[in-house]
């Protein structure tokens, strides 16, 4: 089984932990870790939209055996493609053979087995291995095959073992092995919620582990080369990217990007528009694909929602406030850079009016107060679900909102110039114009340099009462190019002071001098990388190109010290607070576009705090290849 070598691949080894990251692949719903409840051991659990715990493992207590069934231990090395397990039987190897199923190549000559637990009702076994399925609560199918004889094969029942997925008990699958050919035997291992057909082919380890290679190998060899700083973050992240892509089970028609099988499975809004900026750079027709998974589910009042999961949408919650949901407009923003790199007008022409009908809503239903200021009407649709900002309660008007429209009417505007409607640009343009003259009016603070959040408590009430909390939303105003100069400089000096957002590591999402910042709880002051790339897109856009290099090359900078692709991080340290999720989608694709915009850069990047940072692999001093 041996192959060529494959660099992008390599440059991986150990990358993939089993203990933060999983064992997964494109499209798959399969995650594959060490069993944190058995040493030695793995275990999978599915991907799937969940509304409160941790989906449990579909099997445990997973293990290697030699020809007498007693358990092996092994060494581990993963790949992109292929987990690689030494033991004293000889080498197994692990591997996708399609996305709801795992082939384990089994090493030559050698009797050897596998053993796992279970928490199905029912087995049926055959003379090459056996069907298991689950009717109470989610139903859930699991099939194994051997393509290897059979010399043990047995499902018996398991008391249960303590563990919360554990308490109806277990069926307990051991299966033993005969030797075989190098090559020609192999285990497949299938596990599906869906009705259709688990595989149960004869298993092919030479062509499933060479097709693997091939999948992953044309993945990451078609990313744009970045500067050597880079490189082992950026291929992280492509295989984050990657890792990542799921079809909705309620509507399976397209692929997207979830932010993270570990935690987020589902199409979120924001986080698609973010997906699709490193998505035009190897796949314009994935990165497409993102915005019309949305797009399919626009309501007819404008309202594009907030995520599209395996049961359905999100639009409506009564959960904390009973309001539509939705996320920030920036649905033109995002679709106008996927152009640039595409000069596709068929898709600007595709995605301008769902635009203009998600502005207009905006612009409709979210002003209670009646000042002309659109308000957050649920926390959820800012984003920044647990900020300060709405400590007081919805609706309020951040000056985020206004910032996010501002920009959405300039790009609508330069959308209509290119497809001919210049008349719609003029419109758009003014509108623009009056909206930032607004904000300055109603939020601008001359003494505090800041522009105010704030709640508003309904029609009638001028002014709405102010929201005390200082977050960077409350300069993005800068971000629209539109500031006078005045008070631009204003808010560049709040932004780079290292006693507010200038941080070690910076931006945090509330001031270090605020009483509610908090530098490891969500969007209470750790740095989060979209944030970050608004501002650096928007400080050039400002005219402060030197700054916006600065803050893009200090953000590379912070995720490069790190060891992985966090969901936020520590603005003063840099490590991920331990609420953060692992594999985070727009961390990755964030990461991609900055670094690719760095590494064209002509300005070098800043290097002074950067640390060389190695995957952990069980043997550091010899990774095991995955093809010997």
């Amino acid at each position: 089984m041996h192959r060529a070598e494959s660099p992008p691949l390599d440059a991986l080894a150990g990358a993939i932990d089993l203990d933060t990251l999983p064992f997964t692949e494109r499209g798959s719903r399969l995650l594959l870790f060490r069993d944190p409840d058995a040493d030695g051991a793995f275990r999978v659990r599915l991907a799937e939209f969940a509304r409160d715990a941790e989906p449990h493992p579909a099997l445990a207590d997973w293990r290697f055996t030699d020809g007498d069934g007693h358990p092996l231990a092994c060494e581990v090395t993963t790949y992109p493609d292929v987990v690689v397990c030494a033991t004293a039987c000889g080498t197994f190897r692990i591997a996708f053979a399609d996305p709801e199923t795992l082939l384990i190549a089994l090493p030559p000559d050698t009797a050897c087995g596998l053993r796992f637990t279970t928490p199905m009702d029912l087995a049926e076994r055959d003379r090459r291995g056996g069907l298991l399925s689950r009717e109470r609560g989610s139903p859930l199918r699991l099939a194994y095959t051997s393509g290897a004889p059979l010399l043990r094969n047995e499902v018996a029942a398991r008391a249960s073992t303590g563990r919360p997925y554990a308490s109806d008990g277990l069926l307990c699958v051991t299966l033993g092995c005969g030797p075989a050919p190098a090559g020609e035997a192999a285990v497949l291992l299938g596990v599906s919620r869906t009705p259709h057909a688990l595989s149960r082919a004869d298993p092919d380890p030479r062509a499933a582990l060479v097709s693997a290679t091939a999948r992953w190998d044309a993945w990451l060899a078609a990313a744009p080369a970045v500067a050597a700083p880079y490189r082992r973050h950026a291929a992280l992240a492509w295989w984050t990217l990657a890792a990542n892509i799921i079809r909705p089970y309620a509507y399976p028609e397209r692929e997207g990007v979830a932010p993270s099988k570990l935690k987020y499975v589902g199409i979120w809004h924001w986080d698609a528009y973010f997906h699709a900026l490193a998505l035009r750079h190897v796949q314009p027709e994935l990165a497409r694909e993102q915005f019309r998974l949305l797009l399919d589910h626009q309501l007819p009042s404008g309202l594009i929602p907030d995520v599209v999961h395996d049961e359905g949408v999100l639009a409506h919650t009564d959960c904390i406030a009973d309001a539509d949901v939705t996320k920030p407009p920036l649905t033109a923003w995002a679709a106008e850079k996927v152009y640039e790199a595409t000069g596709d007008r068929e898709f600007l022409a595709e995605i301008y009016a769902p635009a203009v009908r998600f502005q207009r809503w905006w612009l409709a239903e979210s002003d209670p107060a009646g000042d002309g200021l659109p308000a957050y009407l649920h926390p959820w649709s800012s984003g920044l679900d647990n900020s300060p900002l709405w400590d007081a309660g919805v609706p309020a008007s951040s000056p985020d909102l206004p910032t996010y429209l501002t920009l959405q009417y300039d790009t609508l505007a330069r959308i209509a110039r290119t497809l001919g409607r210049d008349e719609d640009a003029r419109l758009w343009t003014h509108q623009a114009a009056h909206l930032a003259e607004r904000l300055i009016a109603r939020r601008w603070d001359e003494q505090a340099g800041l522009f105010w959040a704030a709640r508003d408590v309904g029609a009638g009430h001028v002014p709405p009462a102010r929201v005390a909390a200082v977050t960077p939303f409350n300069l993005f105003p800068l971000i629209t190019g539109r500031m006078p100069p005045e008070i631009a400089a204003r808010l560049v000096a709040a932004l780079t002071d290292p006693g507010r957002f200038w941080s070690r590591w910076p931006v945090p999402t509330v001031a270090l001098d605020d009483p509610a910042y908090d530098p490891e709880a969500m969007w209470r002051g750790p740095v989060w990388l979209n944030v970050n790339y608004l501002l650096i897109d928007g400080l050039a856009r400002a005219g402060y190109g030197d700054l916006a290099r600065e803050l893009r090359d200090r953000t590379l900078e912070m995720v490069c010290n790190g060891d992985g692709l966090h969901e936020y991080y520590h603005p003063q340290s840099g490590a991920k607070p331990p609420r953060a999720t692992e594999m985070f989608g727009w961390t990755a694709a964030l990461f991609i576009d900055l670094a690719l915009a760095a590494s064209s850069d002509d300005a070098a990047p800043i290097t002074a705090h950067r640390e060389t940072r190695t995957w952990p692999v069980a043997n550091p001093s010899a990774s095991i290849p995955r093809d010997t």
